[in-house]
């Protein structure tokens, strides 16, 4: 059954405690934190700061996506602050491997992820260390972008990959999700859904019973 992880970037910081209770007891699980360092990405987002304060009033599993250049600096911090798991980029590593070992020495669970214009193939080395692979569905850096389709290919791939290879990866898609395509996403197989302005525009309790349907 697939998940949905609502991503903070879409959320209003002024009342972001607020929609957190509100996810909570709307069954929501995962809260996705995007991480951008104005690098390797265009934008700046967050860091640590924000993610140890939320930390403090929630219990969520916390899904931090670094979207930074050589986020190996930065592992112990975002664990110190709650992380309880990292996804880094392949293009953003120098050394992918040493990276990984590095999230998962500390104890948490440890992601991929790969651009719409990197092959997927590129993580075929990688996915018997990793506990998920994130597809970007969209180019990172900028919320409210329209969901690249041929990057649904890539879910089809990773799908297929894990059953030949007996593995129990997740698999993880982000950017452009609205209640139009969520169906078709879910039915690809795809097992953490990250959403935005589709969970927090508008009521978050009648965007999450609509999302609940097709979930």
């Amino acid at each position: 059954m697939s998940q949905i992880a609502p991503s903070i970037l879409a959320a209003d910081f002024n009342c972001l405690g607020k929609q957190i209770r509100e996810l909570e007891e709307n069954d929501v699980k995962i809260l996705h934190v995007d991480v951008m360092d104005g690098m390797f990405v265009p934008s700046i987002s967050f860091g640590m700061p924000v993610i140890t304060s939320i930390r403090k009033e929630s219990r969520l599993f916390f899904d931090v996506h670094l979207m930074v250049q050589e986020p190996i600096r930065y592992i112990e911090e975002f664990v110190k602050a709650g992380a309880d798991s990292i996804t880094i980029h392949i293009e953003a590593c120098k050394d992918v491997e040493a990276t990984i070992h590095k999230i998962k020495e500390m104890g948490i669970q440890c992601g991929i992820s790969v651009n719409p214009e990197t092959a997927v193939e590129k993580v075929l080395p990688y996915l018997e260390m990793v506990n998920m692979v994130l597809i970007m569905s969209v180019h990172p850096g900028f919320g409210g972008q329209k969901l690249i389709p041929e990057t649904l290919d890539k879910v089809t791939y990773l799908v297929k990959e894990r059953e030949g290879r007996n593995l129990e990866f997740r698999i993880e898609i982000d950017g452009g999700v609205n209640q139009g395509n969520l169906s078709r996403i879910v039915s690809l197989g795809v097992d953490v859904v990250v959403a935005g302005t589709a969970v927090f525009r508008g009521s978050i309790v009648e965007n999450m019973k609509k999302i609940k349907e097709v979930m």
